[in-house]
């Protein structure tokens, strides 16, 4: 284990990973890029660690795909050659976490997307590819984890400019607001940091609209329902965050609620698919 190791596992995310719903073969490359992620993510969001120590382990990672290096990349790398799955999705991620270390800011919604390309958008791509499935569905796909990866970042945005000075909310739309990034250091949102929350959650939304059939879409069933439960998750946090401000109050969910929405979401998609 990495000194700059959060503690952070795979049932402490937002949204399901490789969750019982999944078949258990196609769950261990998946846990294997969730590992080598989550060890390049505490990397890049370590609050303590100097720039170019963070580089410098993020080229460890990067070393590990292809021969030797971080124990988590050199994992994945065996899990893919037995599966005959392209690492391509593994170098991007690292692509992001290094603009992680050297970007702490985005202009506009643009920027913001950009960097989900990288970000949020390899992982739905590996694990469809995992599952075999078509290529053709990307774009619902990387509609969906954009979303996903909106949300934490709305969630989260005061935590991570106190923490790490990184904003991820658009300067743009902070500037046409009359604010700065200073206003995420407060203990709750101003009326004008509220709208820009309430702009971008507006934008998270028709992301979710334009991904809301790709469960649909999905061969594989037990993973059409996984995908089924995490569309709606993120529907009702983004929900959440057009009514709650991230900077004082709780927008996420119980387990109780979370329970809820997934059994409701999977009930649909079983009837849905059984329609088919």
């Amino acid at each position: 284990m990495s000194e700059l190791d959060s503690g952070k596992r795979h049932r402490d995310e937002n949204f399901p990973v490789a969750s019982w719903l999944l078949k258990r073969d196609y769950r261990a490359p998946i846990l294997s890029f969730y590992r080598f992620a989550r060890a390049a993510d505490d990397i890049a969001d370590h609050p303590s660690a100097l720039p170019e120590d963070k580089l410098a382990r993020l080229a460890n990672m990067r070393a590990g795909l292809t021969g030797q290096g971080a124990p988590e990349a050199m994992a994945l790398a065996e899990a893919a050659r037995v599966r005959g799955l392209d690492l391509v999705h593994a170098q991007e991620l690292l692509d992001a976490f290094v603009q992680d270390v050297t970007v702490h800011r985005y202009a506009d919604w643009e920027g913001l997307i950009g960097y989900c390309r990288l970000s949020a958008m390899p992982v739905g791509r590996f694990v469809l590819d995992v599952h075999g499935e078509d290529r053709a569905i990307w774009p619902l796909s990387d509609a969906l984890c954009a979303a996903l990866q909106v949300i934490n970042h709305l969630q989260d945005c005061g935590k991570d400019y106190r923490a790490i000075d990184r904003v991820y909310l658009p300067t743009g739309r902070l500037e046409a607001a009359g604010i700065g990034v200073e206003a995420l250091a407060e203990p709750s949102a101003s009326p004008e940091l509220r709208g820009v929350i309430v702009g971008l959650a507006e934008q998270t939304m028709l992301l979710l609209q334009r991904s809301a059939p790709f469960a649909a879409h999905v061969r594989d069933r037990r993973l059409s329902a996984e995908v089924a439960v995490i569309q709606r998750l993120a529907e009702d946090l983004t929900g959440l965050l057009l009514t709650r401000d991230p900077l004082s109050e709780k927008v996420h969910h119980s387990k109780p609620r979370a329970a809820s929405l997934a059994l409701g979401a999977m009930l649909r998609n079983l009837f849905a698919k059984g329609r088919a």
